[in-house]
């Protein structure tokens, strides 16, 4: 009796392909025009409800990277 394999169980490829055809992919190839200009964050569902929008994150980033810029510098404290 012949083992099968996990490999060859889940081969979805029939006989009938011939994949002498398959020529000229290229590993990717859409990779740097989709990432392109795209910075995708994720923030937890409690926050997504007061953010329904890219542009009341904007909005909001926006007007925190202000106030972070109008503060005055921390000064250190050495010990």
């Amino acid at each position: 009796m012949k083992k099968v394999t996990a490999r060859t169980a889940n081969d979805e490829l029939q006989d009938e392909y011939d994949l002498t055809q398959l020529k000229g992919g290229v590993r990717g190839k859409y990779y740097k025009p989709a990432t392109a200009g795209t910075n995708l964050v994720l923030i937890d569902p409690e926050l997504a409800v007061l953010f329904p929008d890219s542009a009341s994150v904007n909005r909001a980033l926006r007007l925190l990277a202000d106030t972070a810029r109008a503060a005055p510098p921390r000064r250190v404290r050495r010990r």
